[in-house]
């Protein structure tokens, strides 16, 4: 443990960008390192269980739907028919969960390549995996990198890469190779989408990442944001990058929305995402 959580406090630091995020503990309750990362649950004082990953922040029970809700619905309420689906990470099961409340869904893989992951949130996060036995759902635990390579072309509505920051194991899910395999895996009017990190600290890698995108052959790439407390900045995004060319198809049926059962992603939110401040919006948009 670090000095800071022998001194009973959990403290994420982003030393290049100066600032730090800190829960205060209960327990350790688990503690292990598998072929991949070190993973670490903590109880806090007022976030629930909190899972750790490398000593960054991944899910807390508190704040967790946040980004669940916002990975999942925007992507599946803009596309006209998400029946084919894939997460790749995702190994808390939270967005795969989001995902499985959408009656259109006829399949939904997920691809984790800590397995581990999984079965520790299957001990301290239920709800999230609450879905986990669907009979569309389907838990792989390997290289998703490698599952989008070998993916039939076409064969796919939604992509959605719910990744850890660009390092270790997930760096190559930020690459131009990774994009253009998404790219064949998706049927014509198909959606990627990617947490994208926090606009306000890391708007380089967002720009880099929409271009990138295009030139791997996406028509288009929207950035949507939304809060998330436990995430350096509170501030968090996710990249959405479009097949094919056309406006997005938002299908915001608040009845169907209401039936989702969710507790932040709602119709004025689905518009409200998109929305970017001048800053950000100008960046995305600069040609490269």
């Amino acid at each position: 443990m670090s000095a800071a959580e022998l001194q009973g406090w959990f403290t994420e630091k982003v030393e290049d960008k100066g600032v730090a995020f800190s829960l205060k503990l209960g327990e350790h309750v688990h503690g292990e390192t598998t072929p991949y990362q070190r993973i670490d649950i903590y109880s806090t004082a007022s976030f629930g269980y909190l899972m750790a990953i490398d000593g960054c922040t991944m899910v807390s029970s508190r704040d967790n739907f946040f980004y669940h809700e916002m990975m999942a619905h925007p992507a599946l309420n803009s596309h006209p028919a998400p029946r084919r689906v894939a997460v790749i990470g995702g190994g808390d099961c939270g967005t795969l969960n989001e995902v499985l409340k959408h009656p259109q869904v006829e399949r939904a893989v997920q691809i984790e390549i800590d397995e581990r992951v999984t079965r520790l949130a299957e001990r301290y996060f239920p709800e999230l995996c609450a879905r986990n036995g669907d009979p569309r759902a389907e838990l792989v635990f390997g290289d998703g990198i490698a599952w989008i390579k070998s993916a039939p072309p076409a064969s796919l509505d939604v992509i959605v890469v719910d990744s850890t920051d660009p390092v270790g194991p997930a760096e190559g899910l930020f690459g131009r190779r990774f994009y253009a395999d998404c790219l064949c895996a998706l049927d014509g009017g198909g959606l990627l989408v990617q947490q994208s990190e926090s606009p306000l600290l890391h708007l380089d890698l967002i720009v880099e990442m929409h271009r990138f995108m295009r030139e791997s052959g996406f028509a288009h790439t929207r950035l949507l944001h939304f809060p998330q407390p436990v995430y350096p900045s509170g501030w968090w995004s996710a990249t959405l990058a479009q097949k094919t060319p056309g406006p997005l198809t938002a299908r915001i049926d608040e009845a169907a929305i209401a039936k989702l059962q969710t507790r932040y992603y709602c119709a004025a939110t689905h518009g409200a995402a998109f929305a970017l401040p001048p800053f950000v919006a100008g960046a995305v948009a600069r040609p490269e």
